[in-house]
């Protein structure tokens, strides 16, 4: 099933994504890798806010490439989003309702899905110049030092994602494995 949704999200809009679902991201969403995620945990436990608020947000495990002349964004495929799980709870706390990256979660990031009602979307890696055209702006709002790693706020109107891992503790991946397991060969 396609859905479209627009951010920021609320609990209704998550408590309707299902497993499998093809969704159509419009809205703002964040960019954040393993090194601004570092640094807002950090900034976490010494008791500062964050350069973002993320109550209701989605942040895209991406680390754009500088755009070429005449392009909004450059090459803007997904990072494996397994190294963010030591980061993810903090965030959750704090009303984080999406992720976007490429492969699966840990067993803990998807208890923890479920208890803060959040989803794990997955987007296709290789794919990054279809991605890209989906992307309408971009602007630098944390973290310049850390270059294609810093913090940017998209706007993107109709990101292709597909759900990977929901609030009832599916799981994309795991399904798929179960699956292929049947297939005889």
């Amino acid at each position: 099933m396609e859905k479209r949704i627009t951010t920021p999200l609320s609990d209704e809009v998550v408590e309707s994504l299902r497993v499998g679902d093809k969704v159509l991201i419009t809205g703002y969403i964040y960019t954040a890798r393993d090194a601004a995620h570092k640094r807002m945990v950090e900034s976490l436990k010494r008791g500062e806010s964050l350069p973002i608020d993320v109550k209701g947000q989605v942040i895209y495990y991406v680390g754009p490439t500088p755009p070429k002349e005449g392009q909004v964004i450059g090459s803007a495929g997904p990072t494996t989003a397994i190294r963010m799980d030591s980061y993810v709870e903090p965030l959750l706390k704090l009303g984080l309702k999406g992720m976007i990256g490429k492969g699966y979660r840990s067993a803990k990031v998807r208890e923890l899905l479920k208890k803060y009602k959040a989803v794990y979307f997955a987007a296709v890696g290789g794919v990054a110049t279809l991605l890209q055209r989906h992307i309408k702006s971009s602007e630098l709002v944390a973290y310049e030092d850390l270059g294609t790693e810093a913090i940017r706020r998209l706007h993107v109107e109709d990101f292709p994602v597909i759900v990977a891992n929901d609030i009832y503790g599916n799981d994309l991946f795991e399904e798929g494995r179960k699956k292929y397991a049947k297939i005889e060969v």
